[in-house]
């Protein structure tokens, strides 16, 4: 049984697709948790984590954005203590190492998927 759940729980989305980025957002919110903010690039991402990081419980992180990876948005939110959660749409798009121990979303994905990888995260912040 996990310690955590996700009523309350804000989460930062980052996802380039602004369909997809709507569909998790109401995944989110059926699982009782708040999308805090949704950006698509890197550099949106990055100005979101180092003004409002005190708002985000965990984030969410489309891999590839436009052709540009999201490890520097996950370092930054790593360095306040947010939890990091990968989305890729790639079946070969493997994590580097320093990240391999991140939960990992296969799109297309279901709620109760979406569900796992973000209380697998908050549980390992909570370990």
């Amino acid at each position: 049984m996990s310690k955590v759940d996700l009523s309350g729980r804000r989460i930062f989305l980052v996802e380039d697709e602004a369909l997809v980025a709507m569909m998790i957002e109401s995944m989110v919110e059926e699982l009782g948790g708040t999308v805090v903010g949704t950006t698509s690039a890197v550099s949106d991402a990055l100005n979101f984590v180092a003004e409002r990081h005190a708002e985000i419980d965990v984030a969410l992180l489309d891999l590839n954005l436009n052709g540009k990876r999201s490890y520097d948005v996950a370092a930054a939110a790593s360095g306040h203590g947010i939890p990091v959660v990968f989305a890729t749409g790639y079946a070969d798009d493997d994590l580097i190492e320093d990240w391999r121990t991140r939960p990992v979303l296969t799109k297309p994905f279901q709620l109760a998927e979406l569900e796992g990888a973000l209380l697998r995260a908050l549980d390992a912040q909570t370990a």
